[in-house]
Parts: C-alpha cells; sequence; structure tokens
C-alpha cells in the first residue's frame, strides 16, 4: 500500500476539519501510518520464523503459532487504518458535489445569479451531518479494533513463555515468543494512540454539536429582537397617526369678541 498517496488523499480534508480534527489527522499521520510503517512492520517481521517451540514434532510448531496469533499485529493495524482514514474522503467528496453543484448552476443561471452555497466547505445542511457521522464512524471502527485486540490475543501482554497443548503436539509444549518486551511497548503504543483519537473525536462532536446550538440560539434571539423591535415602532406610528386624525376632527376654538366702545 502506499500510504504517501494516502496520506496526501486525506489531508484534503485538513481545511474542513475543526481544530480537534486538525490534531487528530496529525496524531494519525505521524503517531500511527509513521510508527506502522518504519517500526511495527519490522518488528514483527520474523515473529513466526522466531517463534520457538521445544519439540520436533511435524505441524506442532505451526498449531502452536496460529493459536496463540490467530491474526496478525500487523494487518490488523492495517485494516484498522484504512477504515479509520477513508471516511474522511465523504467530506472532501460531498464538499466536491456542492462545487459541481455551484458551478452547474452558475452556468445556467449566469455569474451574477444568487449563489447555492455561500460556502461549499462550511459545515451547514447535509455537510455538517456527513462530518458528523464520519467521526461516529471512526470512533465504532478504533473502538472495536481495540476490543478485537484485547479479545484476540486475550489482553495486550506478551509472555516470555507460552504452554501449547495442541494437537498434534504430543504433550504440553513450552513455545517463546521473539522480543516480547518489544511487541508489548508496541502494542500498547497504538492502543494508546487509537484511544486519543478517540477522545479527540468525541470533543469535536460535542463541539460541533454545541457551536450548532450556539447559533440557533443566537438566530432565534435575533429574529425575535427584531420582530419586538418592528412591533414597537409599528404601535409608535399607529398612535402618532391617532393623533393626527383627533387633532384634525376637532373644531377649533373661536378667538373672543371684545366690544369697542367709541365715545
Amino acid at each position: 500500500m502506499n500510504w504517501a498517496f494516502l496520506q496526501a488523499l486525506i489531508s484534503g480534508v485538513n481545511k474542513y476539519s475543526t481544530a480537534f480534527g486538525r490534531v487528530w489527522l496529525s496524531i494519525v499521520f505521524l503517531f500511527r501510518i509513521m510508527v506502522f510503517v518504519v517500526a511495527a512492520e519490522k518488528v514483527w517481521g520474523d515473529e513466526q520464523k522466531d517463534f520457538k517451540c521445544n519439540t520436533a514434532q511435524p505441524g506442532c510448531h505451526n498449531v502452536c503459532y496460529d493459536h496463540f496469533f490467530p491474526v496478525s499485529h500487523v494487518r490488523l493495524w492495517a485494516l484498522q487504518l484504512i477504515f479509520v482514514t477513508c471516511p474522511s474522503l465523504l467530506v472532501v467528496m460531498h464538499v466536491a458535489y456542492r462545487e459541481d453543484r455551484e458551478r452547474k448552476h452558475r452556468l445556467k443561471f449566469g455569474e451574477n445569479c444568487s449563489r447555492l452555497y455561500q460556502n461549499t466547505g462550511k459545515k451547514r445542511g447535509g455537510l455538517w451531518w456527513t462530518y458528523v457521522l464520519t467521526l461516529l464512524f471512526k470512533i465504532g471502527v478504533d473502538a472495536t479494533f481495540i476490543y478485537l485486540l484485547y479479545h484476540i490475543y486475550e489482553g495486550y501482554d506478551f509472555p516470555s513463555l507460552i504452554k501449547c497443548k495442541e494437537v498434534p503436539c504430543p504433550n504440553m509444549v513450552d513455545c517463546f515468543i521473539a522480543r516480547p518486551t518489544e511487541k508489548k511497548i508496541f502494542t500498547i503504543f497504538m492502543v494508546v494512540t487509537s484511544f486519543v483519537c478517540i477522545i479527540l473525536s468525541i470533543f469535536e462532536i460535542v463541539y460541533l454539536i454545541g457551536k450548532r446550538c450556539h447559533e440557533c440560539f443566537s438566530s432565534n434571539h435575533h429574529s425575535r429582537s427584531i420582530s419586538t423591535n418592528k412591533m414597537s415602532s409599528g404601535s409608535t406610528l399607529m398612535a402618532a397617526n391617532s393623533v393626527k386624525l383627533s387633532g384634525k376632527g376637532t373644531p377649533e376654538t373661536p378667538a373672543p369678541s371684545y366690544s369697542v366702545a367709541v365715545s
């Protein structure tokens, strides 16, 4: 797999992400993909070759290895990274769909027509839901793979000595894992980074929901204040008009007459 191509492709969502999303992308590429490519594959590269058992019974070595390592850590983490990063492409595809609609709308009605979207990359409407659903999917993927890793290997520990009594082993045999401490450290590191990504995604969902609720509350408050001002101004105009009308209908009081005596 070309991880450089995947990194360049997924990084396109960086400009449509929040601050939490940018930190999430940095952790995924620096502390998960880079560690996986540079170190993890080399650490687990000789796991089957250096898995030793104190018996020469044909087939016992393979059966014991398959019993304790049914799925390779490297392949499991590769699937996890693919599933957790690909949903980010939905955001880029949704923005591209908006831009294409905007372009066709301008070609049909002219450049001076009203826009369908004020900002095609702004998380409003369907794009907001797409972004939130991708975050929920990422949380589900990371949590599922953490559970699978714990369930398949019965924890995150690598004991130095393993007891095996699988058929066709003649009896209880002792098997040994190559570099168990090093593999344990890398396993814990990958699990911790997965937990950190889950926490960041949760914070991002809370931030988006809180921001959306704040905007809705502010817009409702603003519309109510505008309607209140309109009603008050309307009542003032009505009162002024009524005063004018009452002034026109009242007859003028004649001036008092005075008698002038001429002597």
